[in-house]
């Protein structure tokens, strides 16, 4: 590993660009098989004092390390800029190429926050895309990056800094309509259970089935309402449907009804909030006619699935792998952000059905 380290305190944009300009130098000229990432700049806007908890988060995301990830920590009271900056990489084995990974930390305080293009703009990698990521929603300076950003990083799921569903999805949809790309946690903690839905609903065995379905019944994370409501507006977005709003029953579980565009017997939905250790969906069951019922639930390593057809005697079997897990959700956050997701957008408007 090599790693290069510079800190300065009272500290200006331009001087931690030229800082980093310097520790790339160095390094190269240590090792001329080290040569700089350059795929996406990362800028994240966190509160000074949850910094260790988004350190821990943003050191989990595996092999999808930013080239450039700049960390701004958010003091109220601050008025000075302090900066910190570190180049790391991997030696490379012999005739082999290390890859430099460029780290920013910059300490500011709110009276920054709605100036932070001027901040950031400077220190940003020219040319590449860039991400931004608020987990703490400070909007302002949200507002302040959009000229620079081409993806937002949220989490609709977040129950502390949304007022509720509706709140989340509408804030998702402001910022779609602000012409930049946006990658949801929320979203992608339903990829494995799409892509099951999908894949059993691809078997000619089953494909004609769609049309015959009366319920689907959600089970989730007692903070993931949204993730389940974005899961069923998926399937309403790809089947045609339209959704009623939400209405609350008993237990804590939530209702809907679900219309086929086309005419015909509608679709009871329920979203039913359940005990689990992560978030993100625990289940989900949908069935039809003539007996027809499909369930997927979270296990140890993948999911369970079930399936009840009328005359037949149950199957059960293990899909290994299917489930991500939280550890890696952010990792997979910054790879979807090189990825255009033409579904989100009307899953989105769907989810936002059931909210209204």
């Amino acid at each position: 590993m090599s790693e290069a380290r510079w800190a300065e305190r009272d500290t200006t944009p331009e001087r931690i660009e030229a800082a980093l300009r310097e520790l790339l130098r160095e390094r190269h000229a240590e090792n001329e098989a080290l040569v700089p990432a350059r795929v996406l700049n990362l800028i994240v806007v966190a509160e000074r004092e949850w910094r260790g908890e988004v350190v821990n988060r943003l050191e989990r995301v595996g092999s999808y390390h930013p080239s450039r990830t700049i960390l701004c920590t958010v003091e109220d009271e601050r008025r000075t800029i302090d900066g910190y900056a570190t180049v790391s990489g991997d030696v490379a084995d012999e005739g082999g190429v290390g890859v430099l990974r460029e780290s920013v930390e910059i300490a500011l305080g709110a009276v920054h926050t709605g100036r932070m293009d001027t901040i950031i703009d400077p220190i940003l990698i020219p040319e590449l895309p860039t991400v931004i990521w608020s987990p703490h929603c400070r909007d302002d300076a949200v507002e302040a990056l959009l000229p620079l950003a081409d993806v937002i990083l949220i989490d609709t799921d977040d129950p502390v800094y949304f007022d509720g569903p509706g709140a989340a999805l509408s804030r998702a949809a402001e910022l779609l309509d602000s012409h930049v790309d946006v990658v949801d946690l929320a979203w992608l903690r339903t990829i494995a259970w799409r892509e099951r839905l999908a894949g059993s609903f691809s078997d000619p065995a089953r494909a004609g089935l769609l049309d015959g379905l009366r319920r689907i019944y959600v089970r989730h994370h007692p903070g993931s309402i949204v993730s389940a409501l974005l899961l069923t507006g998926w399937l309403a977005s790809r089947l045609g449907w339209s959704a009623s709003a939400l209405e609350p029953t008993a237990g804590g579980a939530r209702s809907a009804v679900a219309v086929r565009t086309g005419g015909g017997p509608s679709v009871a939905i329920e979203f039913s909030p359940v005990k689990q250790a992560i978030r993100g969906l625990a289940g989900v069951t949908v069935s039809g006619s003539s007996g027809f019922s499909l369930a997927f639930e979270r296990a140890a390593g993948g999911l369970v699935a079930r399936e009840q057809r009328a005359g037949s005697k149950p199957r059960q079997w293990q899909l290994f792998g299917a489930s991500r897990g939280e550890a890696g959700i952010l990792g997979e956050g910054v790879r979807q952000a090189l990825i255009r997701d033409h579904i989100y957008g009307p899953a989105l408007q769907a989810a936002r059905s059931f909210s209204q």
